[in-house]
């Protein structure tokens, strides 16, 4: 498939230029006439878009003569003012900075709907928006924001991915529609915000930063960091200063392929943590009705962001141990191991403990992994719009189970029995695996808490608006728990 971007928006004029007037015979009959105000990249997409849509574009400049050869030939280039005066609807290009050189357009725009399409420099939260300070400098046109969520590049493709959706508000009923009109045309969805009000909140949301992952990314790099300095104070750090042994060549992917399954772990327990907090909740409240409180409420909704960093961590944990034995570190090992076994007359060693441990421990790992790659896989948008309620929640709350409780397996089964070693204890600092531990299991014995027939009961009465305070009396009908497992966990 050609490159698009590589594509010429416009194809050669010969030539001609300057101000070219409109054909009739390239739109439908009765269309309304386009006007687009500004000349930049976004001005020259959405004209070659709406021009293959079959509208009459016009496009007003300062300088026509120099945008001229910018433009599609089907579009008229020309002065702002022959532009306001010709269109029927005109979209403001231009930069908000710029709106008030457009105030000798007035007369020209009065009774005419403008659509902005600009975007501020930062998120603005206290207002007013570019489009109602537009409305106050044009009080006798139709204001529509709309389109500023929608980049040139789309624009000159076309929506053939997921940026179909175009966020529209306005207070004049009348000039939503027609932009609506407009915007199906063209092949994208328009979605009805509401009023012109709603023009801050469409303006910000081109101009947020993964608002939704701070608090993971956050939490997963405190997390990376803490096991970091505490796997290489424990493996690197001790036996320099007590020994005097160098082993600082562990840092690069030793300390690295320690530190990433623990904050795999941790984060996967993470996710399942705020709904037993919020099971509990409900149990001593009696009720479903309370709101939670919001440092509760907002780690409800960002679970699908830690899931997704704790499989991403997991991820690369695989990739490293896999690189393991390509180190130069690994084969001199090998060979020296291999050279004292020669020079003593030993036989090679076999330990049936150890062989069948290593042998459960990775296939325990691989199978949570290929557990958490189902879960991320689910949680696309694509996938979970074709499974029903239940099935995405028993993928979520099921499987993701069995995949922390794999996961829980599969550490455990590293640790063995190292945890009785006192060896294990420089510094007198535990291993890893004993503080990773701990979240995931508090998790499972909460859960298995929560599986206690007259709790899990009683939960299930309140999830069905059973209250305490209001001595409602119901029975729970016999085929609504069809899995305990994926029945608990919903909040």
């Amino acid at each position: 498939m050609p490159d698009e971007m590589s594509r010429p928006l416009i194809r050669d004029r010969g030539d001609g230029g300057g101000c070219r007037h409109l054909e009739a015979s390239m739109s439908e009959p009765g269309a309304p006439v386009i006007g687009i105000l500004g000349t930049g990249d976004f001005s020259r997409s959405l004209a070659r878009r709406l021009v293959t849509c079959g509208y009459q574009v016009v496009v007003g400049s300062r300088t026509p003569k120099r945008a001229v050869a910018l433009f599609p030939e089907e579009a008229e280039v020309t002065s702002q003012m022959e532009a306001a005066s010709q269109a029927d609807l005109v979209f403001v290009a231009v930069f908000p900075e710029h709106h008030t050189t457009l105030v000798n357009l007035k007369p020209a725009l009065a009774g005419k709907t403008l659509v902005d399409v600009s975007n501020g420099l930062r998120v603005n939260k206290d207002g007013p928006s570019n489009a109602e300070q537009l409305a106050d400098l044009f009080p006798e046109s139709s204001i529509v924001k709309g389109f500023n969520t929608i980049s040139a590049w789309t624009l000159q493709v076309g929506p053939r991915d997921g940026s179909k959706q175009v966020l529209l508000c306005s207070d004049n009923h009348a000039a939503k529609s027609l932009v609506m009109q407009v915007c199906r045309r063209m092949g994208f969805i328009p979605v009805d915000m509401g009023l012109l009000s709603s023009s801050l909140e469409i303006e910000n949301i081109p101009l947020y930063l993964f608002p939704s992952w701070r608090i993971p990314t956050l939490c997963t790099l405190s997390l990376f960091i803490f096991f970091y300095l505490y796997n290489f104070t424990r493996d690197v750090l001790q036996p320099y200063v007590t020994a005097g042994k160098s082993v600082f060549y562990k840092i690069p992917i030793e300390i690295v392929n320690v530190t990433l399954p623990s904050v795999a772990l941790v984060m996967l327990a993470l996710v399942y943590l705020p709904g037993l907090f919020a099971a509990l909740l409900q149990l001593r409240w009696g009720t479903k009705y309370n709101r939670f409180p919001d440092w509760l409420d907002r780690w409800l909704i960002r679970r699908k962001q830690f899931g997704l960093c704790s499989f991403f961590c997991a991820v690369l944990h695989a990739i490293y141990s896999l690189c393991l034995p390509l180190r130069k570190s690994f084969r001199y090992k090998l060979i020296n191991t291999a050279l004292k076994q020669v020079k003593n007359h030993q036989e090679m060693l076999w330990d049936d403990e150890e062989v069948w441990r290593m042998e459960l421990y990775l296939s325990v790992g691989i199978m949570a992994l290929g557990l958490l790659s189902l879960l991320a896989v689910a949680s696309l948008p694509s996938v979970a719009n074709t499974v029903n309620w239940r099935e995405f929640t028993f993928i979520q709350s099921t499987l993701g189970y069995c995949a922390l409780y794999m996961a829980t397996f599969h550490t455990a089964l590293y640790g063995w029995s190292r945890a009785f070693n006192p060896d294990q204890y420089p510094f007198f600092m535990p291993p890893t695996f004993l503080l990773v531990i701990v979240p995931p299991i508090t998790v499972l014995l909460g859960r298995l808490a929560l599986f206690v027939p007259c709790v899990a009961q009683r939960l299930r009465q309140i999830r069905r608006g059973w209250e305490r305070s209001r001595h409602i009396r119901f029975t729970v009908p016999d085929n609504y728990c069809h899995n305990g497992l994926e029945d608990v966990s919903n909040v």
